[in-house]
């Protein structure tokens, strides 16, 4: 049976060095939506990009580096993003959380 809702979209961007732990940011907060009931979480592993804070290259050996853009996403209830953005956002000391509202979800 197929379903049409909507929803909110949050995307999380980061760096892949930094930190939070002893784990990579990343991986906490893909932990931490998986703990709070958030159904799926997608982290994307950019190869060029920059931020206010510096500057993501694209030589060929930037992909090496181990400090590349990260971006997470989840698509969840309006109300489910809005909860787990309060626990999120202590986690995230340098990048940007994005909220993009009236995403339509339709799941077959």
């Amino acid at each position: 049976m197929r379903s049409d809702t909507n929803g909110s979209m949050l995307k999380i961007f980061i760096g892949e060095s930094e930190m939070y732990s002893h784990d990579t940011l990343y991986h906490a907060i893909i932990m931490k939506l998986k703990e709070h009931g958030v159904g799926g979480a997608t982290t994307l592993r950019g190869i060029e990009g920059f931020g206010e804070n510096n500057r993501r290259g694209k030589k060929p050996f930037d992909a090496l580096s181990g400090d590349m853009p990260i971006v997470i996403e989840v698509i969840e209830d309006t109300e489910k993003i809005n909860e787990v953005i309060e626990v999120i956002k202590p986690m995230v000391k340098e990048g940007m959380i994005a909220v993009i509202k009236n995403v339509r979800i339709i799941k077959p």
